[in-house]
């Protein structure tokens, strides 16, 4: 089985999220997604709500389809790095391949990740284009490791986690944005607000 990390903050999960999982599935990149949150001592982002929130939401959003799964792995109270992440999947499936979901943005910088070069290596990564990212002058820089990197045509749209919450304090509507029953749990819990 072809198993897919897709790591990020997920604050909140939206529907881009879902649909890009719902596209590596139906497009056969992979057989399985497995959202990973990013925890909050992740020195990049600080305005995360509580770890607990987006495990939920993201365990609302994909309730319906067993070929989607959330961890906890990376909720932690010390840094988790993608190293760590791939490593613990690959020896939970140890009989699986492992993918690793990112973005071209992501992968132009992974020389400077945490044993990034050795991700290269060792795992294939599924990369996912955006419209202001220079695709060719990155595979260049990495060719060496052109065999693990497999570029999608997944075209995720431009929707944004901070788009969502700055209509939320502005009192916009975004349900159209949201699974319903991740909009709800925003709505009882008080959620960026």
């Amino acid at each position: 089985m072809k198993i897919g990390i897709l790591g990020g903050s997920f604050n909140p999960p939206h529907k881009m999220h879902f649909n890009m999982g719902l596209d590596l599935l139906e497009k056969n990149y992979v057989d399985k997604i497995v959202y990973v949150p990013t925890g909050s001592k992740y020195k990049y982002k600080n305005n995360l709500v509580q770890d607990e929130h987006r495990f939920k939401m993201l365990e609302l959003m994909i309730k319906n389809d067993d070929r989607f799964e959330v961890s906890d792995f990376e909720l932690k109270d010390y840094v988790v790095y993608t190293c760590d992440t791939l490593k613990h999947f690959q020896e939970k499936y140890p009989n699986d391949e492992i993918y690793f979901v990112c973005g071209a943005d992501n992968l132009s910088y992974v020389d400077e990740w945490k044993n990034g070069i050795y991700l290269l290596s060792n795992y294939k990564f599924l990369v996912i284009k955006r419209y202001t990212d220079d695709i060719d002058e990155i595979l260049k820089r990495f060719s060496k490791y052109k065999e693990n990197i497999i570029v999608t045509d997944i075209n995720p749209n431009s929707l944004s986690s901070t788009l969502i919450r700055e209509k939320i304090k502005n009192k916009e509507d975004i349900l159209d944005l949201l699974d319903v029953d991740v909009y709800e749990y925003i709505i009882e819990n008080n959620l960026y607000e």
